[in-house]
């Protein structure tokens, strides 16, 4: 063996892909370069690429995985919500994936990375965590023919927009109460 590389045995892919998520949390996307990369889990530049044939092809693997994590952390956000919370909790679970992973975050919704199958499924997997709670919110309901792809979209759109602008409001980690609050407002039946 080499001196000074490591050698490498088991999940090697898998390792490349935590290793880029840990430099993309420390220097960000433009800093994330696979010369770094291979030095960093100690293999050489050409191994790499009998892995992942570019970086768009590690990061849309690094993108996937984080829509799965998301996915998960979505699906717990559900169990733990209780009694006619469940869409608040899906809404807060994304909004705090988002606020605590914000590098990951922005990568999984790139536009180039956005383009992988992979991270289309990816995403798909956690947005069907959504469509299947607003389905059964409504039959709980007893709506008849509710329209759940513009519910679904809705809900979606109203805590990513929220995780977006957190960073740059004064409510912070708090946006997504003031806009969940706002829109039971707004379609609250009015009384009398």
């Amino acid at each position: 063996m080499e001196l000074g590389r490591k050698y490498h045995v088991g999940d090697l892919p898998g390792r490349l892909v935590r290793e880029a998520r840990e430099m993309l949390e420390q220097g960000g996307l433009k800093q994330l370069n696979l010369r770094a990369l291979a030095a960093r889990a100690g293999i050489t530049a050409a191994s790499l690429y009998h892995h992942y044939d570019s970086k768009t092809a590690l990061l849309a693997e690094l993108a996937a995985s984080g829509f799965m994590e998301l996915r998960r952390d979505l699906e717990r956000a559900d169990r733990e919500a209780g009694e006619g919370r469940r869409l608040r909790g899906w809404a807060t679970g994304y909004f705090r994936f988002a606020r605590r992973e914000p590098a990951l975050f922005g990568l999984m919704f790139d536009p180039e990375i956005a383009e992988a199958p992979q991270v289309a499924e990816a995403r798909a997997a956690a947005l069907a965590v959504l469509h299947r709670i607003v389905t059964e919110v409504a039959a709980a309901q007893g709506r008849v023919d509710p329209p759940l792809r513009h519910i679904t979209l809705a809900v979606w759109t109203a805590a990513h927009g929220a995780a977006d602008l957190a960073p740059s409001t004064p409510e912070g980690d708090e946006l997504i109460e003031d806009v969940i609050a706002g829109l039971e407002t707004l379609f609250r039946p009015a009384v009398g």
